[in-house]
């Protein structure tokens, strides 16, 4: 007589958190040239141990493009569900988010607009409709942050040199389980006096910070590949008092 052993089915260990469904159908992403130094963002937005990245650089340095790239990638390799898009409402000293009329939605539409042409170039039309009627994509304005927490998600925080240090913390602090976060700005770009994107920066670009998944990500006039003419006229400013 033969005696069988039960063996205990393992148990998934991994924590459980609320989660928007991950897409079925994988989208097809248009064959792009890149940069060896956006090649090497990308892969660190795909790295599992990646949390936070801070990235700086002028104008035309593809920060968004790059950033939007990754979450694309992300969600195919179904690792996050939705993509996040938050914006300071500053666009100058004297225009606040308040002055536009309708909802919350209706307020974000035109902050929301670089990521939906982001995307337009990297998808076809098919695909940003679908990410569109399966409710994967946000727009949030920075101030509307408070209260939130972000599990399995993939957030471009850009223009963040028009955000403050307090709005940072609040914005970084909103990171949960399986999530990532890009923060992109332009340090020579604020429209605000007291910008925090610099300094935040720079605060996590150690050793330390690394280690738990922090990283600051440097892009120069060099790497702008809007156009040469942006190139010359970064570089033409740069040596100039204005």
């Amino acid at each position: 007589m033969t005696t069988r052993k039960k063996t205990a089915k393992k148990q998934d260990q991994s924590p459980k958190v609320h989660q928007s469904s991950k897409i079925k159908n994988l989208l097809t992403i248009k064959d792009i040239v890149l940069t060896e130094k956006q090649i090497d963002l990308i892969q660190k937005i795909r790295d599992k141990d990646t949390k936070i990245i801070f990235v700086s650089g002028p104008a035309g340095t593809s920060k968004t493009y790059t950033s939007t790239l990754g979450g694309l990638h992300l969600l195919n390799d179904k690792k996050i569900g939705e993509i996040i898009y938050v914006r300071s409402a500053v666009e100058s000293a004297d225009s606040k988010l308040g002055f536009l009329p309708g909802e919350v939605d209706d307020k974000m539409s035109p902050y929301i607009q670089p990521l939906l042409d982001k995307l337009s170039e990297l998808l076809n039309s098919q695909d940003v409709n679908k990410l569109k009627n399966e409710n994967r994509i946000h727009g949030f304005p920075v101030n509307f942050l408070r209260g939130l927490n972000w599990d399995v998600k993939f957030i471009i925080a850009d223009e963040a040199q028009n955000m403050t240090k307090k709005e940072l913390v609040t914005l970084i602090t909103r990171v949960g389980k399986f999530s990532k976060l890009i923060v992109c700005g332009d340090p020579d770009q604020s429209d605000i006096t007291k910008s925090g994107f610099k300094q935040m920066a720079e605060l996590f670009d150690d050793d330390e910070s690394r280690k738990n998944g922090i990283f600051s990500y440097i892009f120069t006039e060099d790497d702008v590949v809007r156009s040469e003419l942006v190139k010359f006229i970064l570089k033409k400013l740069k040596n100039c008092k204005i």
